[in-house]
């Protein structure tokens, strides 16, 4: 089934079921690590986008140890773990106790999808044969899509659904068009002790997890992530001829705000100052009223894909190696 569909039919149900008790008032993603980061598109669209149904994004245990009062009745949980995390489970049944309605977002059955009162399959970004059109990021982003689309109407709706039919052969291009590029950025890298990386607005949530899961889990280098927004409130000190900035320029409203940072770059920057371009990897090809939201769903395997292997083929570091992670109790 198209995921235009089974989130369609997945939304209406929900809907069909909250009724009775009202319909529903807010929606929350739930997640935690690179999920969580991933449910930055929906959020981000439903900001800007929604009207009348209230959106909220938490860390998992965030949500568990500090539930929001208003989560009840009239909430929609959507709960995302690759394999059901232990934190991400205890969420789910903490909203499901409270009266939400629980969705599972996922690649592997587990205790998440036994909690959930409905459930959602997803590919992972990390999978070369997979489909980028239906990725967490996707299927979160199609979902807030179709909420808002059967709450109160979005007038695009067409075109952004439209959009997920060619998402994959963007990505793919993007793969040919980064390869080189990714080489010689990851050589010029290789041995920085710390990798900064910015983006704004709808490209932010792609820098988030390019920072903590690729660059700190992956590859344990240090790393920080800086909105290019308050990045002239603080963290441009930093700057000089030695930094190392990986800067991700979105197409939408934010890009004036990636490209006010990139002067400053460039003026005081040195060579190791690297822009990512949404324009050069695809995501001109969508749609101008709708291809903001879509910045994430390329950005972020390539991200993956391509750069963190060219810097983890340099550094002679097998990106499946952990310090902690699965290792010892936390």
């Amino acid at each position: 089934m198209k995921l235009a569909q089974e989130v369609n039919q997945v939304v209406s149900q929900v809907l069909d079921e909250k009724e009775a008790a009202g319909g529903l008032i807010n929606v929350v993603w739930v997640a935690a690590g690179g999920s969580n980061g991933g449910n930055y598109p929906a959020q981000y669209f439903m900001e800007h986008e929604a009207t009348q149904l209230v959106s909220h994004a938490y860390t998992s245990n965030e949500f568990v140890r500090a539930t929001p009062k208003f989560v009840g009745a009239n909430t929609l949980a959507v709960v995302v773990s690759m394999r059901g995390t232990a934190e991400t489970i205890e969420a789910a049944r903490v909203a499901k106790e409270l009266g939400a309605a629980t969705i599972a977002v996922y690649v592997d059955e587990s205790g998440l999808t036994e909690v959930c009162d409905h459930k959602i399959r997803y590919d992972s970004l990390a999978v070369d044969e997979s489909d980028m059109a239906r990725t967490n990021s996707a299927v979160v982003l199609a979902l807030a899509m179709e909420l808002v689309h059967q709450t109160e109407g979005y007038e695009h709706y067409e075109e952004a659904m439209g959009c997920f039919d060619i998402i994959d052969p963007i990505y793919r291009k993007a793969v040919a068009y980064c390869t080189s590029l990714a080489q010689e950025w990851a050589e010029l890298n290789a041995d920085k002790p710390t990798i900064n990386v910015m983006g704004s607005g709808p490209a932010f949530g792609a820098a988030y997890v390019f920072s903590i899961c690729n660059i700190q889990e992956m590859l344990q280098i240090d790393s920080a992530t800086t909105n290019c927004c308050e990045f002239f409130h603080g963290p441009f000190e930093i700057l000089d001829k030695r930094t190392s900035v990986f800067l991700l320029v979105s197409v939408g409203r934010s890009r004036a705000n990636d490209e006010r940072a990139i002067s400053f770059l460039n003026t005081y920057g040195g060579k190791r100052v690297y822009l990512l371009d949404a324009k050069e990897i695809g995501l001109n090809d969508l749609p101008d009223t709708v291809s903001e939201y879509f910045n994430h769903l390329v950005f972020s395997p390539i991200l993956n894909n391509v750069y963190m292997r060219a810097l983890s083929a340099v550094t002679n570091k097998s990106y499946m190696t952990r310090r902690y992670m699965w290792k010892v109790q936390y």
